[in-house]
């Protein structure tokens, strides 16, 4: 019964962490947890009438346990242990490039990588993927796929595609690679010698990446830098103690981490001499920007080093730790809070509250005061809040459902065989003819969408009906009913600036790349525009 014994380390490995007012009423509820555990296992194994899976019996078991506590504490079993690599190194066996499921049938090449295998041997977006190795991927899911495209760097994998709806398939035959996840991606001199880099996650190349980035950015003469972390969920704390030591004086205490023993209780400072000392800098962030991402840009903040722009950020101010578990597996459990140089942690959920939902924003009644170095004050509990607001510009419904019914991508891999080259990212534009054709294109697909808001009215209706109220608002709500309704080709038309701005960003990666696209981003980035405005208030914080 080793699953047993798995269970048994696991909980001895819990009780040997946990801080206890009573040891031995803990001790004694862990034990007896533990022996009513393997008492069902043992009995279920001895007397149920089939035959038990163990292992998905078990990793059911441990995950049920696991959900009660926080989201990030979770258990890897031996099959997932390459995912761990990746999400740590950022390195796995592939192809490198990003699939997607693309109706009922097959999964689809979105995004070929920039030098990378796809890539250099001629795989594009859109390319359907028939077969890996000569099995089928029909009606195969998107894990699956990604599965069997992943394998040891060095080893052959044959595909069979099919392009543009050839009914002749395309075969290719190529070598893995080891693929670095670069967590830049993208950096460069935008205006006015400012450089921007944008930064998406913090893996253990990650200072590396970034340093060379910062150090061509010099080179070139920067006199201001953008740091965005929007959507950067977070990684290894190391790596933001590192990049924040490239602009702060050797020995600046960054962030502190407190649980419940010694193990967990850990100070870091920046280890390294500083090559930007001084120059002004603006951090990015957004509701996504988590964890280490915080870190970074909270630890800027309060030292007033930086000037943080965008939108109050995710929150999470718990640190995980990887403790290797028996027969391969690992388990991921926070261990600690990290506090920045305030003193302040920015943790938003207390996930021993149970029932309580993350809250979009606190109430600073709930919160508490902190200053900075030079004694402003930010607060604790609520996520890192920006010294500059932005305003999330709304989207549009149908915007969003030509996107994820794949209209825009199918559009997009047309144009891309009809046109040899563009212009440049800086100066390509869709003209009016692209855009009747891409109207063309929507009808030829028999497109139709329903808008939020006729959902609710629908949704109001039924109340309105139930509480009795049928007949004196019928009338009303046939009235309202058909100025709700979509009407497609109107929408397009209404928000074609909107949709317009999406199929000339999916155009310029197909023909430019990560990097082509970035670049043509920025040129309508609204909350980049913001970012360069604060360099130029005077009441804005700059060291």
């Amino acid at each position: 019964m080793r699953k047993l014994f798995i269970y048994t380390i696991l909980l001895t490995s819990c009780i040997s962490l946990s801080a206890q007012e009573k040891p031995k009423d803990k001790y004694y509820d862990a034990f007896r947890s533990s022996d009513i555990y393997n008492a069902v296992w043992r009995e279920l194994d001895i007397n149920y009438v089939d035959t038990l899976n163990h292992d998905k019996l078990n990793n059911i078991a441990i995950n049920g346990m696991l959900q009660q506590l926080d989201p990030y504490t979770i258990y890897i079993p031996e099959q997932q242990e390459e995912d761990l690599q990746t999400m740590t190194t950022g390195i796995y066996g592939g192809i490198g490039a990003i699939i997607q499921k693309h109706g009922n049938d097959y999964v689809v090449i979105s995004e070929p990588k920039l030098g990378l295998p796809a890539q250099k041997n001629g795989i594009v977006a859109g390319d359907e993927i028939i077969a890996i190795n000569n099995e089928s991927m029909k009606g195969k899911t998107t894990q699956y796929v990604s599965n069997k495209l992943k394998g040891i760097p060095g080893t052959e994998i044959k595909l069979k595609l099919r392009r543009n709806g050839d009914k002749k398939l395309i075969e290719k035959s190529f070598l893995r690679e080891a693929i670095h996840i670069n967590s830049i991606d993208y950096y460069g001199v935008i205006q006015d010698s400012v450089g921007y880099i944008l930064l998406s996650d913090f893996t253990d190349k990650s200072f590396s990446d970034f340093k060379t980035a910062l150090t061509e950015l010099k080179d070139k003469g920067i006199k201001r830098l953008i740091i965005d972390l929007r959507n950067n969920g977070g990684g290894l704390v190391n790596e933001a103690v590192n990049i924040a030591s490239l602009f702060l004086p050797r020995g600046t205490m960054v962030v502190s981490m407190k649980g419940k023993s010694d193990q967990s209780e850990r100070k870091y400072k920046t280890p390294f001499t500083p090559i930007m000392p001084d120059i002004p800098i603006v951090v990015v962030v957004n509701e996504n920007s988590a964890s280490a991402s915080e870190i970074l840009a909270g630890a800027l903040q309060d030292l007033d080093r930086a000037v943080v722009v965008g939108e109050r950020s995710f929150g999470k101010g718990l640190v995980q730790s990887i403790r290797q578990l028996p027969y391969g597996g690992y388990l991921k459990v926070t261990t600690a809070k990290y506090y920045l140089p305030s003193g302040r942690c920015i943790q938003s959920v207390d996930y021993n509250s149970a029932g309580v939902e993350r809250p979009k924003t606190i109430p600073d009644s709930l919160t508490n005061k902190f200053k900075t170095k030079l004694g402003r004050t930010v607060r604790d509990k609520s996520g890192i809040t920006p010294d500059v607001f932005v305003d999330e510009k709304k989207g549009n419904y149908i915007s969003y459902y030509l996107f994820v019914d794949n209209i825009i991508f199918d559009f997009v891999t047309k144009y891309y065989y009809s046109h040899p080259q563009i212009a440049e990212p800086s100066r390509f534009n869709i003209t009016d003819s692209d855009y009747d054709d891409f109207i063309a294109f929507v009808k030829s697909k028999n497109f139709t969408y329903k808008p939020e808001s006729e959902k609710m009215l629908a949704q109001l209706q039924k109340i309105v009906e139930t509480e009795g109220y049928k007949d004196k608002t019928d009338s009303l709500f046939e009235q309202l009913a058909p100025l709700l309704k979509a009407d497609v080709e109107r929408d397009l038309r209404n928000f074609r600036s909107d949709i317009q701005y999406i199929i000339e960003a999916e155009i310029i990666k197909r023909y430019y790349y990560q990097k082509g696209y970035t670049e043509f981003f920025l040129r309508y980035d609204e909350w980049i525009k913001d970012a360069l405005k604060s360099f130029k208030k005077p009441d804005t914080l700059h060291s």
